[in-house]
Order: C-alpha cells, then sequence, then structure tokens
C-alpha cells in the first residue's frame, strides 16, 4: 500500500513531543510490513476545516435537536399548563452545557441575516476540502497523521475550557467533513507521561475495507497493550 503523510497534520506546532514520537514509530512500522510512506500535503483541511467544522455541525445540531421539545421526543419537563413553559424547562434542564452551546451558535449561523455568510460559506469550504482529499487519493491508498495532538487527556481535564476541546479535533475533522472513512487505532504510550497516543488512518470513499484492512494489520504488529501495569506504563 501507498500511504500518504499530510504534512500539515504531522508536524504541527501544537503536537506533543510524545505523541510524534510514537506516530512516526508507527509510520516506520508500516514500512517494515512494505507500505510506501510518502509526505504530502493538505493545507486548506488544515486551516478551514477546524473553523468550517463548528459552523456546520452546530448548525446541524441546532436543527436536529430542535424537535426536543417536551412533547414528541426524549425528556419532558414538569409543565403547569403553558406550552412555551414548557418547552423552555425542557430545553433547559435536559441539554446539558455543549448542546446548549452548539444549539446557540447553529441557529445564529442559520439565521435570516448570516446563512449565507457562515453555513453557506462552510459548506463551499467543505467542497474545497473534499476536492483536496479526492486529488491525494488518486497517489494514495491510505493518508496517516496523529489522531490528537495530545495524549489523551484525563477525565473532566477540559470541561471548563471548550475551545482547547475542540482544538482537539483538528486532525479527525477533515476526514470527517470531506466524507472519507478513517479509523483511530493506539500506538503506544508518550514516554513522558505514559498515556495513551492515537493513530489515524483516512482512506477512499466507500473504501471501509482497506482503512480496516490496513488498521488490522497495523495494530497486530504493534503488539499494543491496553491495561499495561504500572511498572511498565512509562517505559513503553
Amino acid at each position: 500500500m501507498k500511504i500518504g503523510v499530510p504534512n500539515e497534520l504531522n508536524e504541527t506546532e501544537g503536537i506533543e513531543p510524545g505523541v510524534g514520537e510514537r506516530v512516526n514509530a508507527a509510520l516506520e512500522l508500516a514500512k517494515e510490513l512494505g507500505a510506501e510512506v510518502e509526505e504530502c500535503s493538505l493545507p486548506r483541511s488544515v486551516d478551514f476545516g477546524l473553523p468550517c467544522y463548528y459552523l456546520i455541525a452546530p448548525s446541524e445540531a441546532s436543527s436536529n435537536l430542535a424537535r426536543y421539545d417536551g412533547v414528541r421526543y426524549g425528556y419532558r419537563a414538569e409543565g403547569d399548563g403553558d406550552i412555551r413553559r414548557l418547552y423552555a424547562r425542557t430545553r433547559d434542564e435536559g441539554f446539558g452545557d455543549e448542546p446548549k452551546r452548539r444549539i446557540m451558535l447553529g441557529t445564529y449561523s442559520l439565521s435570516a441575516g448570516y446563512y449565507e455568510a457562515f453555513y453557506g460559506q462552510a459548506q463551499k469550504v467543505r467542497t474545497l476540502i473534499k476536492q483536496e482529499h479526492d486529488a491525494l487519493f488518486e497517489r494514495f491508498d491510505l493518508l496517516a497523521s496523529p489522531t490528537s495532538p495530545t495524549v489523551a487527556f484525563r477525565l473532566g481535564e477540559r470541561t471548563q475550557n471548550p475551545l482547547a476541546m475542540y482544538l482537539s479535533d483538528v486532525f479527525t475533522i477533515p476526514s470527517n467533513l470531506s466524507g472519507m472513512p478513517a479509523i483511530s487505532i493506539p500506538c503506544g504510550l508518550a514516554a513522558e507521561d505514559g498515556l495513551p497516543v492515537g493513530f489515524q488512518v483516512m482512506g477512499r470513499l466507500e473504501d471501509e475495507r482497506t482503512v480496516l484492512r490496513a488498521a488490522f494489520a497495523l495494530e497486530q504488529e504493534l503488539g499494543f497493550d491496553a491495561k499495561p501495569s504500572l511498572a511498565t506504563a512509562g517505559a513503553s
């Protein structure tokens, strides 16, 4: 197989050293298994992927979650006979902070004065991102990158900083927007803190078979232990 390694997804300044080391080791292992590994580029996908996604996804969330009004679907708050108060109370009690945040962002993006300026433009950028991926898949069977620029963060670590949480998606968003299949497999533990590192494999549209075959072969060869002992976790 021929694997492309987008520079923008593998040489970003925000990638933690431990993540880069484990991902590079996985790419070397792929070469040993017979793959051709070459550098390539996805400039538009990386530069515009994150802002594009966080216009489209909240807009879709706003539209989709509008049905949860306490009447037809899901949770219903205690009512007092006033239908508008029932709607408001149900949505206030039934949604957490993140769904509410996305509903508000999406509703704003879809409003009459901003639809074309925000949502419409984001859909045009999405088309460019897909075209960029299509061009690379004329040369490569697969693309590879870290799943996240950081190791797995601890439970609750970023709940108070939504922006930091969103930035964790910067490498997975391009394949989501372009509609390409992708999978993340563990490729080891970062040396400095012993936390897991993810390795992302992306494939052509409707070619999940190749993605799964390659990911399975690499995962078997990596031999990642999902439950390492505390004594060996830092050295793995």
